[in-house]
């Protein structure tokens, strides 16, 4: 290989005269220049016209099987660097299988991923672009961070983070052009290696056919995997999650004592197939699952079946989603033990499968032993499809009937946001789901899931409204905050912090919010949610005063206690104002819904209708509710329900941007 290489020129901040350390396999063409601290790696493709240039910023990683093409400029800032794949400082940094094609500027500090993909004359400056990404043509990246398996389309400008964390999710057509890229210019650097060389060309000629038929088509004949399974696989590997297999006989299967396949150490998508493939042949007669693998946090995200004995391959995963059996997504779970007795379900885990089917989000479920509970490996049951708060009920009934011995938990889905918004341990073992106690129940005993461990409130001072906001506001991925304020303070709203807190996880949050208020005993203390990117708060509720019981539900003087306690006669605002109601109060439930649609942002307005009216669902409207602050509204809610004397009143809270009702809610019936 003959090509320009030399070292750095000596300079203030560069002495040490590094020359480039190229990898043998690599390809590097005489009419590119590789000057300083360059460090190439196997199998590395570097085109005729590149000026691959250390001299200022250094050092720099071109990682393997990456193919920098015709025109391309890397060059580096003095000064600035990221972190690489191997925790050390450079320059840039182009990670493993990426392309970097024609008249493309990497201008450091940057940081190019695993198998990532810059267009034409696309430039990215002082920034990340995450594993898997792919940039289209005529692109500026700058001063941001790409997360992994986004798409850049041509001509855009991302200089501020909004922008790229609302960049869309690669397609599969996007990653079977950029795998096809690879394959061309990987069987190039073959062909030119040994252009030379007659007896090797004929060999190279098969490698390119070759590559060209795998990355032409992901789900080639060359793979017995469906569809469905080679997307998930696509999908784990654009998030930098490792996969493994895992294999059991009947009797194994049965028993869920699964053993490992060979690891699977590859990165690259065809690699992975063949590997999977391997394993599928090496167990036909076998269940066989895919394992999807966090390595940072060294634990389990994904676990399906995707073969079975006597069943063609990849036939499970299409069917799984569909049912809610344990069994068509993972290991048989244990058989019932305590059925379900009549349809005496939980009044919460009602109110809150109710409360998330009326905001649009998808209701599903999972399960897990006392082992896997332990160590926080739930396994899904599948979605619940149905929208009717009936039809859900009863599939849960059916479902923890199913898995009587074990956990069962109900989670709930934003499918527009991809994410979970809330969950709740709805069976516990030798608990039927019929008794066990959810948010909503006045039961002491009830628990709550919280990454694997339960945190009882028998021995907490926090009523379960508090802690359903805790949940609510971690679950939305806000921050949980706590402030006190003795009589004086409080008058001036002159609230000061008790620290910020930092743990996400519930059991934890609970605890500090208890040592703030043991701390601060004689003293006004409140809740904060905090929405970190948006800098702004979304919650601010009281849940001690001095003189008197915590929001514990417990009960206490009514002028002391806070809005989250057990029934009471007065209701508290955040800000210190209060309101008196009347006989017919509200329950701590209606009172909990206004909160949260203020939070929200909801408009909330009320509906009422005389008998003959609420029989036909005619409702009239009552008007919209102007204020904003807790106290005024649930006093305007008074006021509606008494001025409607025998009808039945509803409360409605809408979102305005979607436009569409997400809370409606019977305030009150006629007394017969």
């Amino acid at each position: 290989m003959v090509a320009r290489s030399s070292a750095a020129p000596p300079t203030p901040w560069s002495k040490s005269l590094t020359t480039p350390k190229i990898d043998e396999s690599a390809y590097v063409h005489s009419f590119s220049n590789i000057i300083g601290d360059v460090r190439i790696g196997a199998k590395v493709m570097i085109a005729p016209g590149t000026s691959i240039r250390a001299d200022e910023g250094s050092p720099f990683h071109i990682g393997n099987g990456t193919n920098v093409q015709d025109g391309v400029v890397v060059h580096g800032l003095e000064r600035g660097r990221v972190v690489g794949d191997d925790n050390h400082d450079y320059s840039v940094w182009i990670g493993d299988n990426a392309s970097i094609t024609h008249l493309a500027l990497i201008h450091g500090p940057a940081y190019v991923g695993n198998d990532c993909f810059i267009g034409f004359r696309s430039t990215v400056f002082n920034a990340r672009v995450g594993q898997g990404s792919i940039v289209m043509m005529h692109a500026l990246i700058q001063d941001v961070e790409i997360p992994p398996g986004k798409y850049v389309a041509s001509g855009s400008i991302i200089t501020n983070q909004q922008q790229a964390d609302r960049l869309p999710d690669v397609q599969a057509g996007d990653i079977k052009f950029a795998t096809h890229v690879l394959g061309i210019n990987d069987a190039l650097r073959s062909g030119y290696h040994c252009a030379d060389n007659v007896s090797c060309i004929a060999s190279v000629r098969d490698q390119m056919t070759r590559a060209y038929e795998s990355s032409g088509s992901a789900n080639s004949a060359n793979t017995r995997l469906s569809s469905e399974v080679v997307q998930q696989v696509r999908q784990l590997l654009a998030q930098n999650l490792r996969i493994g297999t895992e294999h059991a006989d009947v009797r194994r299967f049965q028993s869920a004592s699964w053993t490992s396949c060979e690891p699977i150490q590859a990165t690259r998508e065809s690699e992975v197939l063949t590997a999977l493939d391997a394993c599928l042949d090496e167990h036909s007669n076998e269940y066989v699952r895919l394992i999807g693998i966090d390595p940072n946090a060294k634990r389990r995200v994904l676990e399906t079946i995707i073969q079975r004995p006597n069943t063609r391959t990849g036939d499970q995963t299409r069917s799984a989603p569909a049912t809610h059996r344990g069994t068509d997504l993972t290991a048989a779970g244990t058989a019932p033990s305590s059925p379900v007795h009549g349809n005496n379900v939980n009044q919460g885990a009602i109110a809150q499968v109710s409360q998330w089917l009326a905001q649009g989000y998808q209701v599903g479920s999972e399960y897990a032993d006392k082992r896997r509970f332990q160590t926080s490996s739930w396994q899904s049951c599948g979605a619940i499809n149905a929208r009717r708060e009936a039809d859900v009920i009863a599939a849960l009934q059916s479902l923890t009937a199913e898995h009587g011995g074990e956990y069962v938990r109900l989670v709930g889905i934003d499918p527009q946001a991809k994410r979970r918004v809330g969950e709740i341990i709805i069976q516990r073992p030798g608990t039927p789901f019929a008794a066990s106690t959810s948010q909503g129940s006045s039961s002491s005993a009830a628990t709550y899931d919280s990454g694997g461990s339960s945190y009882g409130h028998a021995s907490s001072n926090l009523g379960q409204e508090v802690i359903a906001q805790v949940r609510q506001l971690l679950a939305q991925g806000h921050q949980v905050g706590v402030e006190h304020a003795d009589k004086r303070r409080f008058q001036t709203s002159s609230w000061q912090s008790c620290g910020a807190i930092n743990n996400k996880r519930e059991g934890d949050v609970i605890a500090a919010l208890e040592r703030c208020m043991a701390e601060h005993s004689g003293e006004y203390v409140r809740l904060i949610g905090v929405d970190s990117q948006a800098k702004r708060r979304v919650a601010e509720l009281i849940i001690q005063r001095p003189g008197g019981a915590s929001a514990n539900g417990s009960g206490g003087k009514a002028e002391s206690s806070t809005s989250f306690g057990a029934t009471s006669s007065r209701a508290t605002a955040d800000n210190g104002s209060s309101y008196t109601s009347s006989a017919t109060s509200f329950s701590q439930e209606i009172i909990g819904q206004v909160r949260q649609a203020i939070a929200q942002g909801y408009q909330i307005s009320t509906e009422y209708a005389d008998e003959r009216r609420f029989k036909t669902s005619s409702w009239q409207t009552g008007g919209v509710i102007q204020a904003k602050r807790e106290a005024e509204v649930l006093a305007a809610l008074e006021a509606a329900v008494s001025e409607q004397g025998r009808a039945y009143v509803r409360l409605v809270g809408t979102d305005r941007e979607a436009k569409r009702r997400v809370i409606e809610t019977t305030i009150k019936r006629p007394t017969k």
